[in-house]
């Protein structure tokens, strides 16, 4: 067998250029959003089939002091097989003491039975092994209904830095029907 030193040199430095790279995205001064799947597999936007829900969690968040529009910022929270391809609008709620969170999210689906399988799956999936993983420990789960369109919300009471995102998820609350996560 031939060596070739040369070869051998330059793709030990190109792993380390691609490990730098990746390691570089998630550092200070790097991308502070990493979503899962890659926000560029996300669905197109849902329009007009989220219109309804997307009124009522504003009207419900400025009930509660609170602003919301629709993000430009990339956001994709860990999803089961039935959200990852639905089309889907995002709201980020302005929170001054945390302008990195706050994102809701509206699924759309063909149908009120569509919409409620799919959040079936999803509250199934938090509950799962690799769920828990995706979403750690101790992160509160707003998981809604409204006809065909499913609103999913989390967040962390330990680690939120605005004492607003506790009112995010009451607000929410009075939106739609509550779907249970499993134990």
């Amino acid at each position: 067998m031939k060596r070739r030193p040369g070869k051998v040199l330059l793709g030990c430095a190109f792993a380390l250029w691609a490990c730098a790279s990746a390691l570089s995205a998630c550092a200070p001064g790097g991308s502070s959003t990493v979503t899962f799947p890659p926000a560029e597999s996300t669905p197109a936007p849902a329009g007009d089939a989220t219109s309804a829900a997307r009124s009522m969690v504003i009207a419900a968040l400025g009930a509660v002091g609170l602003q919301a529009q629709d993000t430009t910022n990339p956001y994709r929270p860990p999803e089961a097989a039935g959200f990852s391809s639905a089309p889907r609008t995002v709201l980020q709620v302005t929170l001054p003491d945390d302008p990195s969170h706050g994102f809701v999210v509206l699924y759309a689906f063909g149908s009120p039975t569509e919409a409620e399988a799919a959040a079936n799956e999803q509250a199934a999936y938090i509950a799962s092994g690799p769920g828990r993983v995706q979403f750690g420990p101790g992160l509160r789960y707003v998981l809604r209904l409204v006809g065909p369109t499913v609103i999913f919300f989390t967040w962390s009471p330990d680690n939120a830095p605005d004492p607003r995102t506790a009112s995010i998820d009451q607000a929410l609350s009075t939106v739609g029907t509550a779907v249970a996560i499993p134990g």
